[in-house]
């Protein structure tokens, strides 16, 4: 059985055991965080930062985690939101004049964090080099029209959300996504995840190893080509880890990911240091959307930002990664890796089996 590193209070050896046997099975390295109130009763990680498994992945191995960033540029809405500077149900224009281009005067906050704004992508072909041009790839947004009417259509927006809210809080606030998630969250909390990576950070970093099998391009909208392409690669690239993705470019590992997130779990506050309210943590369950969603083609609930199942939110990251958050039990459940897996459109088995444990864990405790 493969070893693994880290604490782990007795009632969760469930999850200890999960972990080590996908690490025997399918992972090549890991990492697993459980928190409680805040509290961390999980924190293990095990296997190798590579695919020819000579390099074990350490405590600080960081990895990126693709659309899981999403949570935390929510999260980074919410709080605005909380502190009373960003009103959801305004327009987006209200703050981005720009983005009343085109018919979009409609388009409101919420519609962007709830995937119904009708931008799931650019309209005009765009590469990978070129979303690291924050002011272009912002501009080309503002500038195409919506396919829907806003708020009738539940559709993923694989790269855009991040750019578009992100834009919103840049417009609120003046300063970048990454920079405001590191000064306002990341560095209150003391949690190592990056929205666009230091060059200082490059050695911790396992790269990702692309599913076995498997095409390694990011998967388009039914009957179109994707866009921009997107190869599991581009994030080994030192470009990637420098530019600022929010949908799917923060680099973090479980403990990282789980920390930030268990605010949400925890009422607004964590270790002492306080980011929302619980009214303000409860914002996340308003449900955006219910029904099929056009991207994904799985029947969904959407929240503000999330994906939402009775009083939990959760969402993951192409190739496995996922973190879920319980408001009732208080608890927060991540998982990172570096081997990407595709077996279906919502992750595959390996987070779910360690949410599942968590959750045996929760009940032993009970």
């Amino acid at each position: 059985m493969a070893e693994i590193r880290g604490t782990c209070d007795d009632r969760f050896d469930k999850v200890r055991d999960t972990l080590a046997a996908s690490l025997d099975q399918d992972d090549v390295g890991a990492s697993v965080a459980v928190y409680v109130d805040g509290e961390p009763v999980v924190d293990l990680w095990g296997g190798h930062v590579d695919a020819a498994r000579t390099t074990p992945w350490e405590r600080d191995t960081i990895v990126n985690v693709w659309s899981t960033t999403k949570t935390m540029v929510a999260l980074c809405a919410l709080i605005l939101a909380d502190r009373g500077v960003l009103d959801l149900d305004a327009p987006v224009a209200e703050y981005w004049p720009e983005f009343a281009a085109a018919g979009k005067g409609g388009v409101r906050v919420r519609h962007v964090l709830g995937y119904t704004a009708g931008l799931p992508t650019w309209t005009e072909p765009i590469t990978v080099p070129e979303l690291f041009d924050w002011d272009d790839a912002t501009a080309r947004l503002a500038a195409q029209p919506a396919r829907w009417e806003p708020g009738t259509v539940g559709c993923y927006h694989p790269l855009t959300q991040g750019f578009l809210v992100g834009e919103v809080i840049r417009r609120v606030t003046g300063r970048g996504l990454g920079a405001f998630f590191a000064e306002e969250v990341a560095g209150p909390l003391g949690a190592d995840f990056h929205i666009g990576l230091p060059i200082e950070h490059d050695h911790r970093v396992a790269p990702v190893i692309p599913p076995p099998g498997k095409s390694t391009v990011a998967p388009g909208l039914s009957g179109e080509e994707p866009n921009p392409a997107i190869v599991a690669q581009d994030a080994n690239t030192a470009a990637w880890r420098r530019a600022e993705i929010p949908s799917a470019g923060g680099h973090g590992n479980a403990r990282s990911v789980g920390l930030v997130q268990s605010v949400l779990a925890s009422g607004g506050a964590v270790g002492g240091v306080r980011l929302l309210s619980e009214a303000g943590c409860r914002r996340v369950l308003e449900e955006q959307f219910r029904g099929v969603d056009h991207y994904l083609d799985v029947p969904i609930r959407y929240g503000l930002g999330y994906r939402v199942e009775g009083r939990t939110c959760s969402w993951g990251g192409w190739g496995g990664s996922v973190v879920v958050v319980d408001l009732d039990t208080r608890m927060t459940v991540a998982y990172t890796m570096n081997q990407m897996l595709e077996q279906g459109a919502l992750g595959d088995s390996r987070g779910l089996g360690i949410v599942l444990a968590a959750y045996e864990g929760l009940a032993t405790a009970a």
